[in-house]
Parts: structure tokens; sequence; C-alpha cells
């Protein structure tokens, strides 16, 4: 198990259509994969999990794998984050 914190720089957080590119992401992986932020843990891949959490802009969360792939799981999303969704 891995975990990696960071910080959410895009303008609208992780909300719509970031978090759904979030979840492809993270569905791409087969291992188990979570967003951890403040007290409350949830599934990557679920679409309400990770919106319940309110993500805004600024927001630190932690990236927490477990299985095979994990380290290019959470590089990936990492990336996929650090690269601001691709929004414009």
């Amino acid at each position: 198990m891995i975990s990696r914190d960071i910080m959410i720089n895009n303008a609208s957080g992780l909300h719509a259509r970031p978090a759904t590119f979030f979840i492809q992401k993270a569905n791409s992986y087969s291992c188990s994969i979570w967003i951890e932020k403040d007290d409350r843990k949830v599934n990557a891949k679920s679409l309400l999990g990770v919106l319940s959490l309110g993500i805004a802009r600024g927001m630190t969360i932690t990236l927490i794998a477990d299985g095979a792939g994990e380290e290019a799981a959470i590089q990936g999303l990492t990336d996929l984050i650090n690269g601001g969704f691709a929004e414009i």
C-alpha cells in the first residue's frame, strides 16, 4: 500500500467534469484506490464517493493505492491532477 498527498490546483476542484476524468483514470487500474480528505476516505473509482468529498481548489487530498500496479496508479492520477485535468 502506498499513499501520496497532493494539492488540487485546477479552477473547479474535483467536481463534475474533472471528477469524471479522475474516476475514469482510476478505473483503468486494477488495484484498489481511495481518496482521503480530513477524516473521510472514499473509493476513488466511485463518482458519488469522489463528489461527496466536496474537493475544491487549494485543498490537499491523500491518494491511497493497494495492489498490483499501485505505483503506476498513484503516478498516473498525480499526473492527471497536476495537469489540471486538461482544463484551459
